[in-house]
């Protein structure tokens, strides 16, 4: 025999081998299943169907993204339909975002935003650039915010450390703000040299002291940073409000710890609200604290659900003079994301944007406090679209978190809450986040908000404003029952100011 003939028979003895132990090895694994199965009692599928039954659960989990890119509808996924989310990744990439052949938006459902053309639309050469508004005009800092939108509050600690190092540049790159959310102040944060509004959640994190109650020294350490220019206090979150935040403990990592003043590696749940603030007079107490500690602008984060409180807060406010007001009011929806939420009050609490926009801007209004007191809204406004509506309906600033995230590179694969974001920006695996390059994602972050600014710009122009911020209730109707739309300003007419 010859040597290749002989190293041949070796070869296939040795697949032979490894062919007959594989089937064994599988052989016996199934058997195992079986038995494991069969005599469990916690199950009912799998005891019933040993083996077989497991696929369920496969298939369970197999659904959500079969069900992403194969049958669903351009227009019908939830929470961020294909058309949506394509709109932002195209958008972050600066690429064509034009469309052909017509809409496959539903003109007739209800709910659906038409803004109204004018017969002589703005020209480019007369358009004007949206301005500075200035929030906080009591501060001993006030703050010229540059630009009508903005990155929302989502926390180093949900976030990974090269998502908050890529939002950092990529917004200072489009000249926006980057709201910290309520995990703290990271140096990742800082790195990129934007803008920052701080969050003071209902823990404290990055401001609390050993007894985890506010700090007047930690909070000035946050106010000397330059780039530091407005607080937020976050009394409720659109995802759960009545719930504080929840960071699983595999994510609290020991520089998370740090930040927050926390143990490493254990659950770091936010209380249901600040213990300290028992009503108005309470809230407006510690607004008038922390503004005059930090010297910047200072105000809340909340999801409408009662609004009497507002009449309240507006009433108590025109006692103690307009100083005493917050420089603005964030405006969180029922449509609101996070990372992770009890599934009671992601779906059943609270009220959407669509309804509490107005509420607020409306009874500012009412109580001659609209000029006084800036408005932010959030709450899946991640298209121009929906942006546009906001400024219509009174906004003066539009946040985003969901929308940034796509422009990192999110695919909505639902999987914030378990450190096993395939895309890297959930999670503290170093291996996923390697896929996120901040250097190459942070030219995406600045790209998805500047063409945002652009598309809303072509929208006012068109309605005959010059500029986003010109956009009012008359320049668009919203379709209501059986297909027929109305305008917004006699859906939601405007109240008159009260005089004194």
């Amino acid at each position: 025999m010859t040597a290749a003939a002989s190293f041949l028979l070796n070869m296939l003895e040795i697949l032979a081998f490894l062919f007959i132990f594989t089937v064994g090895a599988g052989v016996l694994l199934v058997a195992w299943m079986y038995i494991k199965d069969k005599t469990q009692k916690e199950n009912t599928i799998r005891r019933n169907y040993p083996v077989v039954g497991r696929f369920r659960y496969l298939f369970q989990h197999l659904g959500e993204f079969f069900r992403q890119y194969f049958f669903a509808m351009d227009r019908e996924e939830m929470p961020f339909n294909r058309a949506e989310r394509s709109w932002a990744y195209r958008a972050s990439r600066n690429s064509d975002n034009t469309v052909a052949f017509g809409s496959t938006r539903d003109l007739r459902a209800e709910g659906t935003v038409m803004f109204l053309n004018c017969p002589f639309p703005t020209l480019d050469e007369d358009a004007l650039k949206a301005q500075p508004m200035m929030i906080g005009p009591y501060a001993d800092k006030p703050y010229q915010a540059p630009s009508f939108f903005n990155v929302s509050g989502m926390s180093y600690g949900a976030l990974s450390t090269p998502a908050v190092r890529a939002l950092s540049h990529g917004a200072k790159k489009a000249n926006i703000w980057m709201n910290t959310g309520e995990g703290g102040l990271s140096p990742y944060h800082l790195e990129g040299g934007c803008d920052v509004v701080f969050q003071i959640g209902t823990a404290k994190y990055g401001v609390r002291d050993e007894h985890g109650k506010l700090s007047d020294d930690k909070l000035r350490v946050i106010a000397a940073h330059e780039q530091v220019r407005m607080i937020e206090i976050k009394l409720s979150q659109g995802a759960k409000p009545g719930k504080g935040g929840i960071l699983p403990g595999e994510k609290v990592t020991k520089t998370i710890a740090g930040i927050r003043g926390i143990p490493e590696g254990h659950d770091s749940i936010s209380p249901n609200r600040h213990p300290e603030i028992n009503s108005i007079g309470d809230l407006l107490d510690m607004i008038a604290r922390v503004r005059k500690v930090t010297g910047i602008p200072t105000g809340i984060k909340a999801v409408i659900g009662q609004s009497s409180w507002l009449d309240d807060l507006c009433a108590e406010i025109k006692q103690r003079g307009e100083q005493s007001a917050p420089d603005f009011i964030t405006i969180d929806s029922a449509d609101g994301g996070t990372g992770a939420a009890p599934m009671p009050l992601m779906d059943d609490v609270g009220l959407p944007l669509r309804e509490s926009l107005p509420i607020v801007v409306d009874k500012l209004k009412l109580h001659g406090l609209r000029d006084r007191i800036r408005v932010i809204c959030s709450g899946k406004l991640i298209t121009p679209t929906m942006v546009a509506w906001a400024l219509c309906m009174g906004a003066d600033f539009i946040n985003s978190a969901r929308g940034f995230m796509f422009s990192l590179g999110c695919i909505q694969a639902l999987q914030c809450n378990k450190n096993t974001c395939p895309t890297g920006i959930t999670t503290h695996n170093k291996k996923l986040q390697g896929g996120l390059v901040p250097e190459k994602k942070f030219e995406r972050v600045a790209y998805y908000a500047n063409n945002m600014k652009k598309e809303v710009g072509i929208i006012a122009h068109s309605c005959g404003v010059k500029e986003p911020r010109g956009l009012r209730r008359k320049h668009a109707r919203i379709v209501v029952e059986h297909g027929r739309s109305i305008p917004l300003d006699e859906l939601y007419p405007e109240p008159a100011a009260e005089t004194a």
